[in-house]
Order: structure tokens, then C-alpha cells, then sequence
């Protein structure tokens, strides 16, 4: 059985409410890198991004509010630029002592 891959994708959100647009911010800070107000870079196993999705469903409404779920194959994450200051989200480093 081989290993699940990390999809590297980009999260934006369009939330009218402020209370709720909180907790979808939040919740993406588990999963992600925020790179702009309401844009998170996420490196996620598939089972990573169905639990994300699960968390942010309960705070969409569907009339007025919109996530999006950029999926960005991993010869097109070495072609990213970035203008100004940051960079593009690294996959995190995890070390079992």
C-alpha cells in the first residue's frame, strides 16, 4: 500500500458575516499558512482536507457565502512566484523522537 500524497491547494473564503468569517479563519489556521486575509496555502493529505471541509461546512451559507479549493499540482507548485513580501508555503517537518 503506498503512502498518501500532501495536495498542496490554496483556500479562499468570501464570508459575510463577521462572526462566522472568525471561525472559518481559525478552523484554516489548523490546516494552513495564511498568505493574505482571506487566503490560506495548506499542504493536506486527502483525509486532511475532508476533515477541513467537514469543519467549515456549518459556517457557509450557501446564498451569500463562498469557499473556493484551489488544487495546484506539484510540477505547478515550483512554478508559484510571488511579488512583494512572503513566499510560498513550505510542507511542514514533522519529527518522531
Amino acid at each position: 500500500m503506498t503512502p498518501a500524497t500532501r495536495q498542496f491547494l490554496v483556500v479562499s473564503y468570501d464570508i459575510s458575516d463577521d462572526r462566522r468569517r472568525r471561525k472559518v479563519m481559525k478552523a484554516m489556521e489548523d490546516f494552513g499558512a495564511r498568505v493574505q486575509f482571506s487566503v490560506f496555502e495548506c499542504r493536506l493529505l486527502p483525509s486532511e482536507i475532508e476533515k477541513l471541509k467537514r469543519r467549515l461546512r456549518p459556517y457557509v451559507h450557501t446564498a451569500q457565502d463562498s469557499i473556493r479549493f484551489y488544487f495546484i499540482g506539484a510540477e505547478d507548485v515550483g512554478r508559484i512566484q510571488v511579488m512583494g513580501g512572503g513566499k510560498v508555503t513550505e510542507d511542514r517537518q514533522f519529527f518522531v523522537i
